[in-house]
């Protein structure tokens, strides 16, 4: 939901205000860059993505209306929108749909060769699920948002989102094997 700062800035923003152009960039420049990269490998590429989410964001702040819905619903649309256009450029998929380290909270060099292996793993079992699992399962423990959030920013009942969770998970699970228990990249720690 749009706060009454958060409404201000983007009035602000849609006047031209470059300041608050800026502002809503840094606010959300992190998490948006996050979500590509989780789903593209390439960092050159994530980069540009990111940097083309935010330019159709300026482009089209002047049509932006506040509904209520999180603003950032409405930048994980365009980045969602930009993914899948890149990969149709490239009439592919990934299998690498993660960069070694994000959400693991070590850096690749710090890595074991065995946390290596499982995040390989699970960049090839989460390339197998559909677009809107994938973004799910980002949202809620990537981004750890609620239900609530997820459902607001995918445009679907919490209900919904909830019961799709499941399924990836379900899903997500069946592909890695169900004796896997050690480490849990989507949330970066040890499962207990």
């Amino acid at each position: 939901m749009v706060t009454p700062p958060e409404h201000r800035l983007i009035q602000r923003a849609q006047q031209g205000d470059p300041d608050a152009i800026a502002g809503l960039y840094r606010q959300y420049v992190q998490a948006i860059s996050r979500y590509i990269a989780y789903r593209v490998s390439d960092e050159a590429v994530v980069e540009d993505l990111t940097a083309d989410v935010f330019l159709r964001m300026v482009e089209g702040l002047p049509a932006y209306e506040v509904t209520g819905a999180p603003f950032e619903a409405w930048l994980y649309r365009i980045a969602a929108t930009r993914i899948a256009d890149f990969y149709r450029q490239r009439g592919r998929h990934p299998v690498e749909a993660l960069n070694e380290g994000i959400g693991s909270g070590h850096t690749p060099l710090e890595m074991t060769l065995q946390e290596r292996e499982e995040l390989d793993e699970l960049r090839a079992a989460l390339a197998q699920l559909d677009d809107e699992q994938q973004t799910i399962l980002i949202l809620r423990f990537v981004e750890r948002k609620s239900h609530k959030e997820v459902a607001q920013i995918v445009g679907k009942s919490v209900r919904a989102i909830a019961t799709a969770q499941h399924r990836a998970l379900k899903r997500l699970a069946e592909l890695l094997g169900t004796e896997k228990t050690g480490r849990h990249y989507l949330r970066g720690r040890k499962r207990q």
